[in-house]
């Protein structure tokens, strides 16, 4: 969709602006926050952040309509009704422009490529309804005409705006029938996961074999111009559900599992042994000298009692310790498994003590008996070594193997970090299921190579404290079982195969019926409708003419199963009207029930319809909007709804270029954990407004951020403790709060060793406000930081001066601004209030020659002149994203109604959410 397209969706706003100036803050990590500052109301002779909400509330454009009116559908009833205004154009419109607009964009003078005498006044079936949507964006933000070319009056300003507006928006209602609205597409890669996932209960990675997804123009990867099958990618999903089905499904006997009981008196002995050794060399030396053995003996105890560096076993009676070695060749350190369960001891005097930290280890070596498939069960005796203190350390456990010095893997196998919260008294059992199929890679040569040979067949546990501050774990015993079936089969498979001790006894020996009722029921949740019979006619053949040559019932089901989840029935999503429209019809025709559960459950979970939701669209009771409302709430309060913020947010912002963030190892303040904090961050902000239903303008600024510890710490929070996101509140005074002012996306957008204020600008107008600024021309001349006039300047010097080209100035103008308003964060998001030794300067001037002082000037003039815009620009994100398409000029009558009724009850993040999924648009093709 081209560039102008897809603004012109994007682009509202205020009719009116103010010079704004920033207010002295200084964060905790610099000052102490200022606890001086009014509560509320007027601050320093003007509004909070906070009363700026409802004055630019106040000013909305869309403020005039009421709650329920142009909607589209009422419009839509009459769109043959509708004629094109011209005759206000003639007498109006038409002067004000040649007044205006002429000298820049007439004949004489064509700037921007625009001309404005030549366009076609008649939205509704002219052809320049991209080119007035322009025109309508400009003049509502003020853009035009520029200051030095004279002002609108209000008067005049109200007339364009209200008259483009109503015409635009009657155009959008009569072509809301024209072009391709389709959303036909197939599944994404984390959705076909999900789908997986869902369908057989079980937490795997199914889709890391599928090639990456590609972003849309908008960034998203959910967009049906981006998601076509291709040959490559239809043979891999038919592999992935060949396999899928072979790990989900069971046959045989359940397999023996084995078990490993670890106590760290029994892993200490070796190095208790080392210790006893110079003891006992000691003994043999100063046998005869009873004085200085002893003397001797007193001053190696006293070194076995200093702390090692890293992971160390500790006897908590003698208070000697030793650090916890470990060393792949040789199999010194493996533990063999029994085939006995293994149960926990008394608890023991001997423990292993495990700092925070990447350097404090604590492995487990198992040995090459762990088998390819089924759970790892590990359970670990934990708790703090203090008993006392404001945090709890935090536990993680990881896999890895060491076949040589070149070969071995290292990866992280528990999703969360589990707190420690128990004393040394009462310790914590902390219990890790662990899919072995999951585990990737795993030792090559495990099967291959005996114990104690070089390359190495033995696999590992680690033990990593993964807290952000100095703590400590201690342990006494570790527990492994594997492989640990619950259940055998497993629910997995049950969801496939009936049980035998429910199933039909008329047709328990008629593998026909069976396999009819098994493929029916599969078939039906796999592909998300009805099926007829004609359908599983078709598999029925197919399975009769496996079955021969499968060894069992079920391995020829699972061949036709396999065939389901590759057909493009389970692979694409359809969007079937539920009757087929007119010719003469003008309304958009309604999705039918299944079609509609199917985008309902991609929006709020990633994933296919469950048995409720596909139940309800049976009936046919899915459509009537109390009984959707209903099942709106469900899913949102569904764990299954955390997909929906990962997703949306992570594309939405680009994130991307966060994963990609990867600063060298010696940057001072930047680590894994920080990094980690910094890419949850956005997702915990929306997931928290989506519970609370908090005003889409807290991601402009709120007074509350979402932090774990690590995070906390590099923004100078104090009492924030563990790896866990919490909401944290913010006095008045500190520099954070909404999405702005994010360590990761202002470090996404930066430029190592320093900020980026282009790249800031163009993602606030891309992502945020929705008008990504156009592509800069050819041949666009350099910064030449070998001039040594400009070597001197300042970042900000040096943009103003590129600014002075003329080949630059224009777009430069509307972009700058904006980036120069972050310049206070670095390139890590860290507040900073001087360059090397040059004060910062965060003031520039919009394109309108009103002042943006810094980040909370930028703030304050969002917040009370670009509310509109901003909430507009979420409504068409988020869409944008539950269509899985593009948004095109027909459905803007209906963005505008869905903005309008936010608008009107609040601007609640979950009543968006709701209010586009009520909407006609969501609800039709």
């Amino acid at each position: 969709m081209p560039r102008t397209a897809s603004r012109l969706l994007l682009l509202t706003g205020a009719l009116a602006f103010a010079a704004l100036s920033i207010r002295a803050e200084k964060p905790a990590d610099q000052t102490p926050v200022n606890t001086d500052a009014p509560p509320s109301g007027i601050e320093n002779g003007r509004p909070t952040l906070a009363d700026l909400k409802t004055i630019g509330r106040e000013q909305s454009r869309f403020k005039g309509l009421a709650a329920g009116n142009n909607q589209p559908s009422e419009s839509a009833s009459d769109a043959e009704t509708r004629q094109a205004n011209l005759t206000q154009f003639e007498s109006t419109i038409k002067p004000l422009l040649e007044q205006n607009c002429i000298d820049c964009h007439g004949p004489d003078t064509v700037e921007g490529n625009v001309r404005i005498d030549t366009l076609d006044p008649n939205l509704l079936t002219g052809a320049d309804t991209d080119w007035w949507s322009e025109v309508f964006a400009a003049i509502t933000k003020g853009e035009m005409p520029p200051p030095d070319a004279g002002e609108l009056s209000d008067d005049e300003r109200r007339r364009l705006v209200d008259w483009l507006s109503r015409e635009l928006h009657s155009a959008s209602i009569v072509r809301h029938r024209s072009g391709d609205h389709s959303a036909f597409r197939r599944m994404t890669r984390y959705e076909y996961n999900y789908a997986l996932q869902d369908l057989f209960g079980v937490p795997w990675d199914f889709a890391r074999d599928l090639p990456p997804e590609a972003h849309s123009e908008e960034g998203f990867e959910n967009s049906s111009d981006v998601l076509h099958l291709s040959a490559i990618h239809f043979e891999t999903s038919h592999r992935i559900a060949r396999n899928t089905l072979d790990r989900v499904t069971a046959t045989g006997d359940k397999p023996t599992t084995r078990y490993w009981g670890i106590a760290m008196k029994q892993a200490a002995q070796r190095e208790w042994s080392k210790q006893d050794t110079q003891i006992d060399k000691l003994k043999q030396e100063w046998k005869d000298d009873p004085e200085k053995l002893t003397a001797e003996l007193d001053q190696l105890w006293e070194t076995f009692r200093q702390r090692p560096r890293g992971a160390y076993y500790k006897d908590l009676c003698s208070g000697r310790m030793a650090k916890a070695e470990w060393r792949y060749n040789g199999a010194r350190y493996a533990f063999a498994p029994t085939d006995q369960p293994v149960a926990f001891p008394d608890q023991d005097d001997c423990v292993a003590i495990l700092p925070n930290g990447s350097d404090a280890r604590l492995i487990i070596e198992l040995g090459n008996q762990l088998p390819d498939e089924g759970t790892m069960r590990v359970t670990v005796r934990a708790s703090r070594v203090s008993p006392t203190g404001d945090g709890f350390p935090s536990l993680q456990l990881m896999f890895g193997w060491r076949a040589s010095n070149e070969g071995r893997a290292l990866v992280r196998v528990s999703n969360e970090d589990t707190p420690v919260t128990a004393g040394p008294d009462q310790p914590q059992l902390i219990q890790w299921d662990v899919p072995l199929g999951e585990i990737y890679p795993r030792n090559s040569v495990r099967k291959t190579s005996p114990m104690g040979a070089t390359p190495s067949p033995s696999e590992y546990i680690r033990l990593v404290n993964s807290s952000a501050s100095p703590s400590e774990i201690q342990i006494d015993f570790v527990h492994v079982a594997a492989p640990v079936y619950d259940q055998w089969p497993p629910p997995s498979h049950r969801r496939i195969f009936a049980d035998p001790e429910n199933a039909d006894p008329e047709n328990a020996d008629d593998e026909e019926a069976v396999a009819r009722e098994t493929l029916a029921s599969f078939m039906h949740r796999a592909w998300r409708r009805p099926i007829d019979d004609a359908e599983i006619d078709r598999k029925l053949k197919l399975f009769a003419a496996m079955r021969p040559q499968c060894d069992s019932f079920e391995e020829a089901v699972v061949e036709v199963l396999a065939t389901v989840l590759s057909s493009p029935q389970f692979l694409y999503v359809s969007n079937a009207p539920r009757s087929e429209p007119s010719d003469e019809s003008t309304e958009r025709s309604p999705l039918d029930a299944h079609a509609l559960a199917n985008r309902l459950s991609l929006f709020l979970w990633c994933s296919i319809p469950d048995p409720e939701l596909l139940a309800l669209a049976d009936d046919g009771r899915l459509a009537d909007g109390d009984i959707l409302a209903s099942q709106v709430q469900r899913m949102l309060d569904d764990p299954r709804s955390e997909r929906f913020p990962k997703h949306f947010v992570h594309q939405w912002l680009d994130m991307q270029l966060l994963d990609f963030l990867n600063f060298k190892q010696h940057v001072p303040g930047f680590d894994p954990l920080l990094k980690e904090a910094m890419q949850h961050e956005p997702v915990a902000l929306f997931g928290q407004m989506l519970r609370e239903d908090a005003s889409v303008l807290d991601f402009i600024h709120c007074d509350y951020a979402m932090v774990n510890e690590r995070l906390a710490k590099h923004y100078g929070l104090s009492g924030v403790r563990g790896n866990h996101f919490r909401r944290v509140s913010l006095d008045d005074g500190f520099r954070r709060g909404g999405l702005l002012t994010q360590a990761g996306l202002l470090s996404m957008n930066s430029d190592w060793p320093d900020s980026h204020p282009l790249k800031r600008a163009i993602w606030l107008l891309e992502s945020i406000l929705g008008d990504p600024p156009p592509p800069p021309p050819p041949a666009v001349p350099q910064i030449d930081l070998a001039d040594p006039e400009i070597a001197k300047m300042t970042l900000k010097e040096r943009i103003e001066n590129h600014r002075d080209h003329a080949a630059c100035m224009s777009c430069h103008s509307k972009i700058d601004p904006w980036g120069i308003a972050f310049e206070n964060y670095d390139a890590l998001g860290r507040w900073r209030d001087e360059v090397q030794g040059k004060p910062i300067d965060a003031s520039s001037e919009l394109f309108n020659h009103q002042t943006l002082d810094g980040m909370d000037g930028l703030k304050r003039f969002l917040l009370q002149h670009r509310q509109d815009q901003f909430v507009r620009s979420i409504v068409s994100k988020l869409a944008t994203y539950a269509l899985g398409r593009p948004l095109t000029f027909a459905d803007r009558a209906e963005i505008d109604a869905i903005t309008a009724r936010v608008r009107h009850n609040g601007d609640g993040l979950r009543t968006v959410v709701e209010t586009i999924i009520q909407s006609e648009l969501f609800r039709s093709i």
